[in-house]
């Protein structure tokens, strides 16, 4: 019988307790991260365009989390017939980088040390925004850790260069990304309808060698034949927007986009990707809870954070 500990010891019920993402224990000293994976906030919202609130989706995501909170000995999925991020998995929160009001590059150069000190102690990154601006500083703590492709499941393309001086808002991460030497490319995928980026843009973008899909070119595709797209034997740093989804199923974003993906479109492709390659980093971006009062979107967030870490050290135990 599974060891999930419900005969013994605390019921610890997901509305008890502390707000820890999945109700993972709780690191304060980043010099001391002993874990698989590392949850690390990224509360900045300064690089909105629009509407913000993303500085409060890492609290958001982690409240949401603890519903599935559940299920000492992992998850079972009766459909695959299989136990995911069962108790070995060691899944640690870290906290949230020091964010400086109107301070970006302070703010950012704090986020990017939490990244490094994740990556130092061998853990799997997962940083929870804060608008898409924290990808540059998540992209950035990877200087030292080989050739990555970076997959964006996004409404935006998020490829401005320079708009007014500003080269660091939540517009500018894929660019950003395309600069440094060690991404050797990108896979863009829900980018749809009217874009933050012009189509100078998406032409400099496609120069650089992105793939760019929209969710019907995805739906059409299918998850495997989209996943097939990623070059063979890359390793994979996904970033996730929530305005990827549909609003009918993630309306709590500061940009939503009609016409976006639903669950099993993103969740049967980040399979797909998870067993076809090594994942090394992920973020999960624009959650702005207060515009959400059903509280669905950070629900869908944290559950796609929870089921991605699922495949991922499923796909690490099946090919050990």
């Amino acid at each position: 019988m599974a060891d999930h500990g419900y005969e013994s010891g605390r019921l610890d019920l997901p509305f008890v307790g502390i707000c820890t993402f999945g109700k993972r224990p709780y690191v304060s000293d980043w010099g001391a991260i002993d874990a698989d994976v590392a949850i690390l906030g990224a509360p900045f919202d300064f690089g909105t365009q629009w509407r913000p609130g993303a500085r409060f989706g890492p609290r958001g995501v982690r409240e949401a989390s603890t519903l599935f909170s559940f299920g000492h000995a992992g998850a079972y999925d009766h459909e695959e017939d299989t136990l995911y991020l069962p108790g070995d998995v060691r899944i640690v929160d870290i906290g949230d980088a020091d964010i400086v009001h109107t301070d970006t590059l302070k703010s950012h150069a704090n986020i990017e040390s939490g990244v490094r000190a994740i990556l130092r102690a061998g853990a799997l990154p997962v940083t929870i925004g804060g608008d898409h601006s924290i990808n540059i500083p998540c992209i950035n703590a990877f200087d030292d850790q080989g050739d990555i492709h970076v997959l964006q499941i996004d409404a935006h393309l998020d490829f401005v260069d320079e708009r007014h001086g500003v080269r660091f808002g939540h517009g500018n991460p894929m660019r950003r990304a395309a600069e440094k030497p060690y991404v050797t490319g990108l896979t863009q995928l829900g980018i749809r309808n009217v874009s933050s980026t012009a189509k100078e843009g998406y032409d400099d973008a496609r120069a650089r060698g992105s793939d760019i899909l929209s969710v019907r070119q995805v739906r059409n595709l299918g998850p495997e034949a989209t996943a097939a797209r990623i070059p063979k034997g890359a390793r994979v740093y996904i970033t996730i927007d929530i305005d990827a989804f549909c609003p009918s199923i993630a309306p709590g974003t500061g940009t939503p986009s009609h016409g976006g993906f639903l669950y099993y479109d993103v969740l049967e492709i980040l399979q797909e990707v998870a067993n076809q390659h090594e994942i090394v980093g992920i973020d999960l971006v624009e959650v702005a809870p207060d515009y959400d009062p059903t509280g669905s979107t950070t629900t869908l967030a944290a559950q796609v954070l929870l089921n991605l870490l699922g495949f991922i050290f499923h796909a690490r135990r099946t090919r050990a």
